[in-house]
């Protein structure tokens, strides 16, 4: 187990260093100079000031220089100033986002697994209503795009009907609440949950089906066990690996709908920072928060690995 863990997390750091690369180069072929955003417009700047910015930056030297020089203060911690925000450091501002990031993501894949396996189970009977009717339901939820079900859903719960906030993580000058918290919450992670589900539901029956076919099920039917509890003690487990590779690798899924919900709910977490970050050009902003979101998703796949031994002795890891 600890060599599987050891190789897996230098894959992960590989990937990071792959990460990093890509979104600097990225960032570098954006339209524009970046020192444009450092410069404050009301602020006239000769050209002999801008040269001295630039070198003082260090954007006067060659790219792979700038990367090296990046890299190695962000390997001790230091991912640099925001630009926007004056001598706010990078790594504190985006640590205070994960909560409410992990909060809203957390909430709505919960949301997401419980609906999307019990909706798998009980429509693993082919061709009956309420297969027909879930099937439809998850086509329906699996093709809508994220920002469309955000507008949408903000459009109908809080504005017409007013069951919910219409944003925020709590109510504006109130003081601290759990149960006001809840009540923003719960309508972004429905939101976010509906697409996930809707996937996690069609694997979920689609695994159902292949296990219910295999023999072991067919000699505790033939025993006379209850089919209900054929499909929950015999088949479920085993139906579940295939619905556990699928969670691990929605988290990136789920971080990309993350962004828009917290757009349209001004949600204060990493998905807002960044779209944010991305319309000020933020640079050393982005750069952080893009390494930390690749951070919870490598960890994620590999909590998902070991996932896979606890539900399935057979798999072996080491």
């Amino acid at each position: 187990m600890l060599s599987f863990i050891a190789r897996r997390s230098a894959t992960g750091l590989l990937m990071l260093v792959a990460l990093s690369v890509l979104i600097f180069i990225l960032l570098r072929l954006a339209p524009g100079d970046p020192i444009d955003a450092y410069i404050n417009p009301s602020v006239p700047m000769s050209a002999s000031d801008l040269e001295g910015l630039r070198e003082r930056l260090g954007l006067d030297r060659p790219l792979p220089v700038q990367y090296l020089a990046w890299l190695r203060a962000a390997l001790g911690g230091d991912f640099g100033f925001s630009i926007q925000r004056s001598g706010v450091a990078v790594l504190p501002l985006v640590m205070e986002r994960i909560g409410p990031t992990a909060l809203l993501m957390g909430t709505g894949l919960a949301i997401a697994i419980v609906l999307g396996i019990s909706a798998g189970i009980f429509a693993v009977r082919r061709n009956e209503p309420s297969d027909i009717a879930l099937s439809v339901l998850s086509f329906i939820g699996i093709s809508s795009p994220a920002f469309l079900t955000a507008l949408l859903g903000l459009y109908f719960f809080s504005v017409l009907l007013r069951w919910a906030p219409s944003g925020g993580m709590q109510t504006a000058g109130a003081p601290f609440s759990m149960t006001d918290v809840l009540a923003h919450l719960i309508l972004p992670a429905c939101l976010l949950s509906i697409g996930h589900a809707a996937l996690i539901m069609r694997y979920m029956r689609a695994s159902l089906l292949e296990v219910l076919n295999q023999d072991y099920v067919r000699t505790a039917r033939a025993k006379g066990v209850r089919e209900f509890w054929v499909i929950i003690k015999h088949a479920t487990r085993n139906a579940l690996l295939p619905v556990i590779t699928l969670i691990g690798s929605t988290v990136g899924i789920a971080i990309g709908g993350a962004i828009f919900l917290e757009s349209v709910f001004n949600w204060p977490g990493m998905g807002l920072l960044l779209v944010n970050a991305v319309g000020t050009r933020d640079y050393p902003v982005i750069m952080g928060a893009t390494l930390v979101i690749g951070v919870c998703v490598i960890l994620v796949n590999l909590l998902t690995d070991v996932v896979y031994a606890v539900v399935d002795p057979r798999i072996q890891v080491a």
